[in-house]
């Protein structure tokens, strides 16, 4: 009888694990203009992190591309006290032919980048005003902008996109970005 009730719990896992399988994954971008998407990006929305915690507003990032092809990341935010939090990291293209499916990392030991997660670009403006990254099983995301907002018509179709991918637009939480909006303002821009 153990042999039988073991049978069917291995039968068991292995269906769970075949049905894992099967869960679509959003499909990328299917081309990128790397030296476009370089620079400055402001986090429009987000699916809340564990290692974004203590964050509070103003999330960017930078790219900046390296002259072997690979990209440096510096992610910046800001705590309730305005003081901000900074973490570097680099993506790469593993593929060429997927250029839409970036490996990032922000662990690096004895020059090894350690422990890279998926960074799947899964839409992106024709001029570059916008992306959206997130995970091939839906773990993360982020709404990405090159001015502080969006127009709220581009961000519903943002969010009709991402539900069609598999996305919840409830899981995405808006980031308070008005220290942005203030800077600008200032200066005119």
């Amino acid at each position: 009888m153990r042999i039988v009730w073991g049978f069917l719990g291995l039968m068991t896992l292995a269906a769970i694990g075949f049905v894992g399988v099967l869960q679509t994954s959003p499909a990328p971008v299917t081309q990128v203009n790397v030296e476009r998407y370089m620079g400055f990006w402001y986090a429009i929305a987000h699916i809340p992190t564990s290692f974004e915690r203590g964050c509070a507003q103003g999330t960017t990032a930078h790219y900046q591309l390296l002259p072997n092809g690979r990209v440096v990341v510096t992610n910046t935010c800001y705590r309730v006290d305005r003081t901000p939090s900074r973490v570097v990291g680099e993506a790469w293209i593993p593929n060429p032919a997927e250029p839409g499916k970036l490996k990032v990392s922000f662990v690096k030991f004895l020059g090894l980048w350690l422990f890279p997660g998926d960074y799947w670009i899964l839409d992106l403006a024709p001029d570059y005003s916008y992306a959206v990254v997130g995970h091939p099983r839906l773990r993360y995301g982020w709404i990405l902008s090159r001015t502080p907002t969006l127009p709220s018509d581009v961000l519903a179709g943002i969010y009709d996109r991402l539900e069609a991918a598999g996305y919840s637009r409830t899981a995405f939480e808006p980031i308070d970005q008005t220290m942005h909006l203030s800077k600008a303002l200032r200066s005119g821009g």
